[in-house]
């Protein structure tokens, strides 16, 4: 879809913003509680995980306690308690996890007196934030506040959306991402610009916030001012967009587009800090062999995982335990044959989505997606080429206003954003009881 002209805005009523992110943040946040509650009680804790947690960082309170944390602490919340707590100490493991999201989680974690309950806070605050602004920019690209109001609907309800309410730093991630690239498409260049910073110190593909940034600088659409071509001497005229003319910037250069450059040293800042306290400022690039990646070139990723899902297929179908790519905590191999599918159709279905932001959304906001995945489907995990995808997914908005225009268009956006709740339910389950890691 075209956006509206750079002159006209789509309403943008805060009122009605925060009416539509208190629903979406209430309703989904129940689901996810009584799924992951009901799944504990009933089903119970995995086999063999206790190793995951073993100062019992997720777990610290009493049964009842602990039974309604279970949906917001798991897996690689022990982690982030672990360097809230604690910081980096010269674990190397660690640095794979950027300091943003630790730092803000131990500040207010002084406050109310437990770490994880901060966390939960945190990310809870932070998704309430952004899905305020989701609301805003999608009204303001979409041209319509039903569409918003389904963009924000989706992200709550995607089916991985448990990690905007756990201890992850996906939902402030998702409000400082979304937060630069509304700025920046209003025309507040230097709020923009710090914004996308705190993004790069958030984590390893928040540097990637400089690609749409600085596409909407050039290319637009913007609200601070015209578009022109930027041609001089050609005698073109704004509206002289062919051939070659159609590659040249819309918006002239100027300085305030050195704002942009504040982005990366978020990046370099924590790389600084790891310098100087371990005497490797690369050890986050270090840390992710310890982490099972490898570079298998240019999105080498989707080729692994595709081989992964059809070997999984045929596990599935004949029964077979052989190959076996990865078997976490003692699980089934049968049980991870039908993650590595699982996981493929993320991939296929985000594939699909990302056509659709490209050709509808202004560019901006398809070059920011395939940025962003450019990392995870490059440098994939061995053992599951795919893991974590849906987590790499969930906080790339674009997506999601492309696919509620998609949907609305075809009258099934009650539908999708039904299906979408179920499997929320069912995901937080496996979540819940240690079961599955996106």
């Amino acid at each position: 879809m075209d956006s509206p002209p750079d002159a006209i805005e789509a309403p943008q009523d805060t009122r009605a913003g925060m009416r539509v992110a208190w629903r979406a943040l209430w309703t989904s946040r129940l689901v996810i509680l009584a799924s992951g509650i009901l799944a504990v009680l009933e089903i119970g804790r995995a086999a063999g995980t206790a190793g995951f947690d073993p100062d019992n960082l997720t777990a610290p309170f009493g049964y009842f306690g602990n039974l309604l944390v279970a949906p917001f602490a798991r897996w690689d919340s022990w982690w982030y308690l672990t360097i809230a707590q604690h910081g980096y100490g010269h674990d190397a493991m660690r640095t794979a996890f950027f300091p943003l999201y630790p730092m803000v989680v131990s500040a207010v974690g002084l406050i109310v007196r437990s770490d994880l309950i901060a966390g939960v806070l945190v990310s809870l605050v932070s998704f309430a934030v952004a899905l305020v602004l989701l609301y805003r920019l999608a009204a303001l690209e979409l041209g319509s506040s039903s569409r918003a109001r389904l963009t924000v609907m989706l992200v709550a309800f995607c089916p991985v959306a448990f990690f905007f309410s756990a201890v992850y730093s996906e939902s402030l991630f998702l409000a400082l991402s979304v937060g630069a690239v509304f700025q920046a498409r209003m025309g507040r260049w230097a709020t923009a610009g710090l914004l996308g910073l705190l993004g790069a110190a958030e984590r390893n593909s928040g540097v990637m916030l400089v690609v749409p940034l600085a596409l909407l600088f050039l290319y637009g659409p913007r609200a601070d001012r015209p578009a022109v071509v930027a041609a001089a001497g050609s005698g073109a005229s704004p509206g002289d967009r062919r051939g070659w003319r159609r590659l040249l910037p819309r918006y002239a250069i100027e300085p305030q587009i050195l704002w942009i450059a504040l982005v990366p040293l978020g990046l370099l800042a924590y790389l600084g800090y790891l310098a100087l306290s371990l005497g490797d400022g690369l050890a986050p690039l270090h840390a992710q062999t310890l982490w099972f990646h490898h570079f298998a070139g240019p999105f080498g990723g989707v080729w692994d995982g595709a081989k992964a899902a059809w070997d999984g297929l045929r596990q599935l179908i004949h029964g077979s335990t052989m190959p076996v790519y990865f078997t976490a905590a003692g699980g089934n191999p049968l049980s991870v044959a039908g993650i590595n599918l699982m996981l493929f159709a993320f991939l296929a279905l985000g594939v699909f989505a990302i056509i659709g932001t490209l050709r509808r959304l202004p560019i901006a906001y398809g070059a920011y997606v395939l940025a962003a995945l450019a990392l995870p489907l490059s440098d994939p995990v061995k053992p599951q080429p795919l893991a974590s995808l849906p987590r790499y997914e969930v906080v790339l908005f674009p997506l999601f206003m492309w696919g509620a225009a998609w949907l609305e268009e075809r009258g099934w956006s009650d539908s999708g954003l039904a299906g979408s709740a179920v499997l929320l339910g069912l995901f937080t389950a496996m979540f819940a009881t240690w079961r599955f890691v996106a």
